[in-house]
């Protein structure tokens, strides 16, 4: 008998999250809610065509044409729109050339481009994530060779940010620290720095010499387009050399045609031309060039002007249901509590998570008992409540924690 090759292999124990999601398709109960995956559904509990995806692909449709391979840097409408998008049109970065952006895979591809560059040319350099932060983010640095450590963050007591440790840690951290931070709309936490934070942290940074590589996978779900890309755009106003990952999978519903891109701030428009290059080399070792369908539609939406409104007009509404799903739920929780338990935090958190305080028993009991689906940590995907549902997970909810 031959020996196979590839015995020594062990098997791929899943992605939690995604083996949640199979076990939550097979449950037969019908009041079943799912409130773990990171998609944005709407009251319906659908994925949402938005109207201006729509709109811009119908017209790509009258056009159809040859369909080379674009550059290993994306197209260059595509960069200009998202860095504009991303920065700001106006921001002297910007203006100056000193940003070398291409486009990504979704988010991810552009945190694993971004972190296999790093590796190359910033080999003795370590990497802080946030404590907790989503879990890819560790797989993707450990994954292109970094030794991964994490900096105090969340607050478990209060439901807040534990700032005055996390300021003291990245004091501590050495030159060309490589720092991941949450740009808003904090994975999986919700709670997010505040601008006046920002402004704390950022001269620290600068003096501390760390490389920071902002992760914006939410621009639009927290507060507003511009406001969410505060700590971008005062880290560049800042003088600060980094990367900015950005995603549009979530505010665009654009989820598998894998769009985004990676933009890394440099001193001048020279050096940003060298690492452009370096960059495209970086592509070429992973998947030599992006797909065209998805950023044709997103260079549409965004250059048009018409479109683009209807785009900001859907997204604020898409946030604006996030919050009123947020105050439902926070109301609810406090009349079963009449009072004597503080849900503020579902009210100061922002965006599509939720940190709601379940232990991992509390989690699998409310999954077992009340077929009510969040991820172990006992994060919560708001998106996936409706008027139809909060009211029970409201009480599915107060029932585990009593």
């Amino acid at each position: 008998m031959t020996t196979s090759l590839f015995s020594h292999v062990p098997a791929y124990g899943g992605d939690p999250i995604l083996s949640l999601m199979e076990t939550f398709q097979n449950d037969p109960r019908a009041n079943k809610v799912s409130l773990s995956i990171g998609i944005y559904f709407d009251e319906e509990g659908r994925l949402p065509v938005l109207e201006s995806v729509r709109q811009a692909e119908t017209a790509g449709l009258q056009a159809i044409g040859p369909r080379p391979y674009l550059p290993m840097e994306g197209a260059a409408a595509y960069r200009d729109a998202v860095q504009k998008l991303v920065f700001g049109a106006g921001h002297e970065a910007v203006r100056s050339g000193r940003i070398a952006t291409i486009q990504s895979l979704g988010g991810s591809g552009a945190l694993k481009v971004g972190a296999d560059f790093l590796k190359r040319y910033f080999d003795g350099a370590e990497v802080w994530v946030s404590d907790p932060t989503w879990e890819n983010h560790t797989a993707l640095f450990e994954g292109a060779g970094f030794k991964v450590h994490a900096y105090p963050y969340y607050d478990h007591a209060t439901g807040g940010l534990r700032f005055d440790e996390m300021l003291a840690c990245l004091k501590a951290l050495p030159a060309r620290g490589i720092v991941l931070l949450h740009a808003s709309c904090h994975n999986p936490t919700g709670v997010d720095l505040t601008p006046g934070q920002w402004r704390q942290i950022i001269p620290v940074i600068a003096e501390r010499g760390l490389i920071p590589f902002v992760d914006m996978a939410y621009q639009g779900f927290g507060d507003g387009l511009d406001e969410d890309a505060f700590a971008v755009r005062a880290l560049a106003d800042a003088g600060v050399q980094f990367l900015v990952a950005n995603s549009f999978s979530k505010n665009f519903s654009l989820y598998g045609e894998r769009c985004g891109g990676l933009h890394v701030v440099c001193a001048d428009a020279p050096t940003a031309d060298t690492v452009l290059g370096q960059l495209k080399a970086t592509v070429r070792r992973n998947y030599s060039s992006p797909p065209t369908h998805g950023e044709a539609i997103i260079t549409r939406v965004l250059t048009d002007p018409a479109l683009r409104a209807l785009w900001q007009q859907e997204l604020a509404a898409m946030r604006a249901r996030i919050k009123s799903m947020r105050e439902a739920l926070h109301r609810g929780l406090g009349e079963h509590f009449g009072g004597t338990r503080d849900f503020g935090y579902l009210l100061t958190q922002r965006g599509m998570f939720s940190y709601t305080g379940l232990s991992e028993v509390q989690v699998n009991a409310l999954r077992d008992a009340h077929a009510v689906y969040l991820v172990r940590s006992g994060r919560m995907c708001m998106s996936g409540l409706s008027t139809r549902n909060v009211a029970y997970v409201a009480q599915a909810m107060a029932k585990v924690l009593k």
